[in-house]
């Protein structure tokens, strides 16, 4: 008899540690895995703004898949369409052929894209944060920003080539502004022929206060370190329209610049929409043991899943952080298992352990299990968790080698010329514009070839 086919879509935090654990639980002989993905790696999303600074090189966090799975299939190709009555997820593989891959279990973590709100612009103007490619494309940027400015004899171009604004609150947005910050007011000095003065980053928000999930304290703390440096922090605020050389805030101000980085919220994959199943605020609907009502042997988990927070209050769910991903994507492995071995499944609970978020230098602000701490012992905790959530030796030695060069030797200010012909957008980073209707996925599945 053919062993049962498990298919895990998605490769991040949930996919990659779902299929690392049931290498680990489950034998050969019990189970095939394949993991649908695009990438071959799996990214570690809270250290991006460290790439994008430059700070990091991109291997040290993409971890390879590869080298963390020994015996899962990695399917190279982004799912666009699931037939849960068919028990078949529609691939479309990174060399355009596009296939159909059979399940007999069916883990769904496609993960999260930027959200854009509809705000007129924004989908062709601004780059988020959310890949390997937009944190190398904006690196890249940033320094070319420099560099025109630098040529150009207009002193108006170079105010515009030098204004830079990021949107979002949080922690990505508020890390990103604090590095890349970081990394023009070290460049400024290598550029004799600008002035510092006119170098001006924006982090912008509608919520009236910097990551409030930190509490009072620690939020005003982040926000006055932001400020003494030099930031302009606007709460309260958000972009009403964007063009290729300007923003126009809510409030009326329109900046002149050709830089807009965008990390206001997530949404769940697009290819939740594909599925007929219930949602919560575009997740899909599951129940504490990762099961999907309704879908035969379908498990879904992070940030596409609503999955139930039973360490909060009734009613809660668990966020979109790395932290909860990670340890539903065990707790999906286990309730596998326990489904071909037919032992009871077991709910999702896991106490968060607390938020570290990473200003540069020697300011953090953190909250490990509740206890508020800011500077270096901040510092030492935040860098610490990243460290332990990297899942690889060498992606370890890496950062920290980075970390270290960077804190010893400084900022190097190299651009690449890859970005140069034409800008970047959205959408030609997280492609959500790929998936199929219902119609279309029953008649690729009704005839296309099955693995």
């Amino acid at each position: 008899m053919a062993v049962p086919r498990i298919v895990i879509v998605g490769g991040g935090f949930a996919g990659m540690e779902t299929a690392r654990k049931l290498e680990r639980i489950l034998r050969p002989a019990d189970a095939s895995l394949r993991l649908v993905t695009p990438y071959d790696h799996q990214l570690y999303l809270p250290l991006l703004p460290h790439v994008a600074s430059g700070i990091l090189t991109p291997q040290s966090v993409a971890v390879s898949l590869r080298r963390l799975l020994r015996r899962t299939v990695i399917v190279p190709g982004g799912a666009v369409g699931v037939d849960p009555g068919a028990k078949a997820v529609v691939v479309h593989k990174i060399n355009g052929e596009t296939t159909v891959e059979r399940y007999d279990y069916l883990v769904l973590t496609p993960g999260s894209v930027t959200r854009q709100f509809d705000i007129p612009g924004v989908d062709r103007h601004a780059v988020g944060m959310k890949t390997l490619a937009e944190a190398a494309w904006v690196r890249d940027h940033v320094i070319s920003q420099l560099d025109l400015a630098a040529a150009s004899s207009d002193l108006s171009e170079r105010a515009t080539r030098l204004q830079f604004v990021v949107v979002g609150g949080g922690y990505a947005g508020t890390e990103t502004a604090a590095y890349l910050h970081h990394l023009t007011t070290a460049a400024v000095k290598r550029y004799p022929g600008l002035d510092p003065a006119l170098i001006k980053w924006h982090l912008i928000d509608i919520a009236p206060k910097l990551m409030p999930e930190l509490g009072d304290r620690l939020g005003a703390k982040a926000l006055t370190i932001l400020r003494r440096r030099g930031l302009d922090v606007s709460l309260g605020v958000s972009v009403a329209k964007a063009t290729e050389n300007t923003v126009t805030f809510t409030d009326g101000r329109e900046l002149p610049c050709h830089t807009l980085i965008w990390t206001a919220g997530v949404a769940p994959s697009p290819l939740i929409a594909t599925l007929d199943a219930e949602t919560d605020r575009g997740r899909l609907v599951v129940r504490p043991d990762l099961r999907v009502p309704g879908l035969d042997g379908v498990f879904a988990l992070g940030d596409a899943a609503a999955v139930p927070d039973l360490a909060r209050n009734e009613g809660a769910v668990c966020p979109p952080t790395a932290q909860h991903a990670m340890r539903q994507g065990w707790s999906a492995a286990k309730n596998i298992a326990a489904t071909l071995h037919g032992t009871p499944l077991s709910p999702y609970r896991h106490r968060d352990l607390g938020l570290v978020v990473d200003l540069g230098s020697a300011d953090a602000v953190s909250k490990p299990l509740g206890v508020e701490l800011t500077g270096v012992p901040a510092q030492v905790v935040a860098r610490g968790y990243h460290l332990a959530a990297l899942r690889t030796v060498p992606a370890r030695l890496r950062t920290v080698t980075n970390w270290t060069l960077n804190a010893l030797a400084g900022y190097d200010f190299v651009r690449t010329g890859f970005q140069a012909e034409r800008p970047a957008t959205l959408k030609d980073f997280e492609r959500t514009d790929v998936y199929l209707t219902p119609d279309l996925i029953a008649s690729h599945t009704a005839h296309g070839k099955g693995h």
